[in-house]
C-alpha cells in the first residue's frame, strides 16, 4: 500500500497552477508538478490521468452534485427549474475560488486542448442533468432541452461571474442567466407580413363567333 499523502491532490494542483503561470502550461511536465509538491510521479497518476486533468478538478463531485439535487427536487418541479435549483446548490464550491477560476479561464483561452477539455466536462454535466431529469419522468426532448439550456447558463454566468468588476455572487450572475432565457423564451417573433391577395388569373377571352 503506498503511503498517504496529507492534502495530495490539492497540493499538486496548487503546484501545477503556479508552474503553468511561472513557466507556461506547454513547458510545465508532471516531473515538475510533482516535485513542487514535495510528491512523486507515482502519487500525481493516483490523482489525476493527465496535467490536463489538474485543471478540471472537482467536476466528478460537481456531476454527483447536480445528479443529486435533481433527483431530490419536490415532485411537480419543472424541468429547468429543477436543474436551476441544482446549479444553484453549486456554488459554494466556487465561493473562495475566484482567484484561481480566473487563472485558469486564462489558460484556457490559449490552448485549445484545454478548451476542448471543458467542453467535454460540461457537455457530461448536461448529458447528466437529462439522464436524471428522465429518471423523474420527464419525456424527450424537454429532459435534453433543459439540460443543455441549463448547462449554458452555468457557462455563460460562469464567465461572467469571473469578468465581473463588481465581484458579485456566481448565484446572481446565475439567477440573471436564467431569468434572461425565460424572457427571450417566453417572447414571441414579430409577426410576418401578410402576404398581398394574389389577383385572381387572367382568363382568356372566349372569342366571339
Amino acid at each position: 500500500m503506498g503511503r498517504w499523502e496529507p492534502n495530495a491532490r490539492d497540493r499538486l494542483a496548487q503546484a501545477a497552477m503556479t508552474l503553468f503561470q511561472e513557466n507556461g502550461y506547454d513547458r510545465t511536465t508532471v516531473e515538475e508538478i510533482a516535485a513542487r509538491a514535495g510528491l512523486t510521479e507515482r502519487t500525481f497518476f493516483r490523482y489525476f490521468a493527465d496535467k490536463k486533468e489538474v485543471l478540471f478538478g472537482g467536476s466528478e463531485a460537481l456531476h454527483e452534485r447536480i445528479v443529486t439535487c435533481i433527483a431530490d427536487a419536490p415532485p411537480g418541479t419543472a424541468p429547468l427549474d429543477a436543474v436551476a435549483a441544482a446549479l444553484e446548490s453549486m456554488t459554494p464550491f466556487f465561493k473562495d475560488r475566484r482567484d484561481h477560476a480566473r487563472a485558469r479561464q486564462s489558460l484556457l483561452a490559449v490552448h485549445a486542448e484545454l478548451r476542448e477539455r471543458e467542453l467535454i466536462k460540461l457537455a457530461s454535466l448536461a448529458s447528466a442533468s437529462a439522464a436524471a431529469l428522465r429518471k423523474r419522468g420527464v419525456t424527450e426532448p424537454a429532459a435534453s432541452l433543459a439540460g443543455e439550456a441549463g448547462i449554458a447558463v452555468f457557462k455563460v454566468a460562469f464567465e461572467r461571474w469571473l469578468e465581473d468588476p463588481k465581484a458579485q455572487d456566481l448565484s446572481r450572475h446565475l439567477q440573471l442567466g436564467l431569468d434572461e432565457l425565460r424572457a427571450v423564451t417566453a417572447r414571441t417573433g414579430p409577426e410576418a407580413p401578410a402576404e398581398p391577395p394574389r389577383k385572381p388569373a387572367k382568363t382568356a377571352r372566349a372569342r366571339k363567333p
